[in-house]
């Protein structure tokens, strides 16, 4: 990366003096004239052969056509967002908001500060696409401005060659006109509600980008169990594991789809570990919570729990078994017309069921199942079994209640099964063999007219299928 010493910025106008500018930014230096009077020459023409349009054009044409239907003679302005600081004048790498991202089929490469804009007419709206187009090497922009020009951060598309790639109608950004506030819906959050709805089913597009996804991740996967020697060897190892993915993500897709959780040892029994700064130590189980994004921003999500000796031990198997079968016990309950809460349901009768079993609640496994006054078992997998899956790991998180938790499950949805067991290092309600170890399984499920589908089922998971793998992929 450029050094911040070596940034020039500055007008023409600013340029001409042989004297550094006085301002709260003292890198900025003046370009010399001979500099100004030659950098617009001898460029070569740019070509002008528009591109075929991609793939997503077609499904996201049909999307805003939904949301067009949706709110008649209503303005309605998506943003993309813009970049995020993550420190001084160093920016966190862009991603455009998802409802963007699904209306328009720009992803991964789309531009920062882009609105989609509906304008309303007699017979629906016009759409166009604003964004920031390059700046013609005439002017000083694309040398001058390490933000947005392109001697900074490389080429940038043009209107007419978005306009083919996207099927979509194009403007520059300054064209833009603010209209009037009435107009533009979201003040209530109708449309953030209606576009994250509109993403409960899964079309055919989206649904090969979700298998893409699955794919990197498994391939991730066996990057990670490949390089567990060096994750054991180095005193961060959990640092080696996530690098590893990340590798991984990043070669084969377009990053992570949410912050890798490599949780070794008691550290398993926290949900959302991503500080990933502990040792990966033989004896122990690794949990391992990772998805690729593919450069369509669609994500996998997929957690395996690996004994780090490549077998698990007889208190370790029989944890790992009972969050199997509450992971298929959660799959036989998925089935399209039920509610969505079933397949948590199913799940946490398993949970309570063993957990009472092995002595570990102060009631019954039926009482605790009580909606009202159990749920002693949630101590021990205080998660939900599901969410929705896509374009966001969360996926459709703005839909309505009765859209989502309790909607019944259709074909084309995608979502994932989760259970998991967790006993905490100082958790004195459980034996102490069982204190410091962490399990969860996940894979992603679409639902069929022929019932769920492991989209993720190649990728090993009951405790036999994971000690093989283990073995074969080290051998």
């Amino acid at each position: 990366m450029t050094s911040e010493n070596d940034t020039i910025e500055q007008s023409e106008e600013a340029a001409e003096s042989t004297t550094p500018t006085t301002s709260a930014t003292n890198r900025r230096q003046p370009f010399p004239q001979g500099f100004l009077d030659t950098i617009s020459e001898g460029w070569a023409e740019r070509p002008d052969t528009l591109p075929a349009p991609r793939a997503q054009a077609a499904p996201a044409a049909a999307r805003r056509a939904a949301v067009s239907a949706a709110f008649p003679g209503k303005r309605l302005v998506i943003p993309a967002g813009s970049l995020k600081q993550r420190s001084n004048d160093t920016d966190y790498p862009f991603r455009a908001h998802s409802a963007f991202a699904h209306l328009t089929g720009w992803a991964a490469d789309a531009e920062p500060d882009s609105l989609l804009v509906f304008e309303p007419t007699a017979d629906g709206h016009d759409v166009t696409l604003y964004f920031r187009e390059r700046a013609d090497r005439t002017t000083s922009e694309f040398y001058s401005d390490a933000t947005i020009g392109e001697f900074w951060i490389g080429p940038r598309p043009a209107l007419a060659g978005v306009a083919a790639d996207l099927g979509l109608a194009t403007a520059h950004l300054d064209d833009f006109a603010e209209g009037s506030g009435d107009l533009v819906v979201d003040e209530d959050g109708e449309l953030t509600q209606f576009v994250s709805e509109l993403r409960l089913v899964k079309d055919d597009y989206e649904i090969a980008e979700m298998r893409r996804a699955v794919d990197i991740t498994a391939a991730g996967f066996d990057d990670i169990i490949r390089d567990l020697p060096r994750a054991i060897a180095h005193p961060r190892g959990e640092r080696i594991v996530e690098g590893v993915f990340h590798q991984r993500a990043r070669s084969d897709g377009n990053w992570e789809g949410y912050d890798t959780i490599a949780a070794s040892g008691p550290h398993a029994c926290y949900l959302h570990w991503t500080r990933n700064d502990g040792a990966v130590l033989p004896g122990d189980l690794i949990l391992v919570d990772a998805g690729a994004e593919a450069d369509s921003l669609y994500t996998a999500d997929i957690t395996r729990t690996l004994p780090v000796s490549g077998t698990f031990t007889d208190v370790q198997r029989r944890i790992y078994d009972t969050v199997v079968e509450a992971a298929d016990a959660a799959f036989a309950a998925a089935r399209i017309g039920v509610p969505f809460r079933t397949v948590h349901a199913a799940a946490m009768d398993v949970i309570a069921r063993r957990t009472a079993e092995w002595g570990l609640l102060p009631v019954t496994a039926e009482e605790a199942l009580d909606a009202e006054k159990g749920g002693q078992h949630r101590r021990y997998m205080v998660h939900g079994t599901s969410h929705h899956l896509g374009i966001d790991v969360h996926d459709c998180a703005q839909a309505r209640r009765e859209m989502y938790y309790d909607g019944l499950i259709e074909p084309g949805m995608v979502f994932t099964i989760e259970p998991g067991l967790y006993f905490q290092i100082d958790d004195l309600t459980v034996p102490e063999e069982y204190r410091g170890i962490g399990v969860r399984i996940e894979d992603d499920i679409l639902m069929t007219e022929d019932g769920p589908v492991n989209l993720s089922a190649a990728i090993p998971r009951t405790s036999s299928e994971i000690e093989a793998w283990i073995a074969r992929v080290q051998a």
